[in-house]
């Protein structure tokens, strides 16, 4: 590891945790003030994306190994946005209806209440992620081509030994 680079990959260390908390509270809180799964996938898709700055593609996936799912994160969130929108229609209700429906019990935890906006949260959260992660990559991976396309031709390299 160059010395350049110790203080972006101490900061991507130090900022995961948190983030991911953030995330997590902004999907809370969502169903009491403004927040939802949108804000909280993009918060840990800037956390990733200072993993990809500091570390590179390899190191990154390396240090969080899940980004290697992200394709699978991807589709699972897009099915699940998909199956909570359109779910109620078995019900013979509108598209997006909230189940349960109005008057009827809804299991809580704490402050936060299980029902299908929390579900359609979660996939876009999963959504988002996912997308983001494998758009990171895919520019990771071209960065790097490109840098060992640069580094085998010499042409770039003023150090080279020419005056």
């Amino acid at each position: 590891m160059r010395p350049s680079n110790v203080v972006p990959v101490v900061v991507a260390r130090l900022l995961w945790g948190p983030s991911v908390v953030v995330a997590i509270s902004l999907i809370i809180k969502g169903y009491n003030d403004v927040g939802d799964g949108f804000a909280a996938g993009v918060v840990v898709a800037l956390a990733i994306a200072l993993f990809y700055v500091a570390l590179g593609a390899s190191e990154a996936e390396r240090a969080l190994p899940f980004l290697r799912y992200a394709p699978r994160v991807m589709t699972a969130g897009l099915l699940l946005c998909i199956g909570t929108g359109f779910f109620p229609l078995l019900y013979g209700d509108a598209i997006f209806s909230h189940l349960p429906g109005p008057g009827a019990h809804v299991v809580t935890i704490g402050s936060l209440e299980l029902f299908t906006p929390l579900l359609f949260d979660l996939g876009l959260f999963m959504l988002v992620v996912g997308v983001l992660t494998v758009l990171l990559h895919q520019f990771a991976v071209l960065e790097g081509s490109a840098e060992s396309r640069s580094g085998r031709s010499g042409d770039d390299d003023p150090t080279d030994g020419r005056p």
